[in-house]
């Protein structure tokens, strides 16, 4: 048997998946269900907070951590891309990466 044909299989066992990567709806179900039982704040008034902060930048989306209960918003301007770490429980943001 070829062992390049065999490589994929084999690397498919030796890099695990975090939850998210491995099913993204999954996260965005967890942050409905962390919504409705209150323990975060609406991504809505989080992204009221936090866009106006943005000006001239794009806005291309979020992301939601369920462990960590945050939510990475993402910009690009002047075609650098940034992230903007926010606690959706409290809607401060933990740190912006450039």
């Amino acid at each position: 048997m070829n062992k390049l044909l065999l490589l994929p299989f084999a690397l498919s066992f030796a890099v695990p998946l975090t939850p998210a990567l491995a099913d993204p709806g999954n996260a965005q179900d967890q942050a409905r269900k962390d919504l409705r039982n209150g323990s975060v704040k609406p991504l809505r008034d989080i992204e009221k907070a936090v866009l106006p902060t943005m000006p001239g930048a794009q806005y291309l989306g979020p992301e939601y951590d369920p462990v960590a209960q945050a939510y990475r918003l993402k910009f690009i301007r002047n075609g650098r891309v940034i992230f903007i770490d926010v606690d959706a429980r409290t809607g401060e943001v933990i740190r912006k990466l450039k």
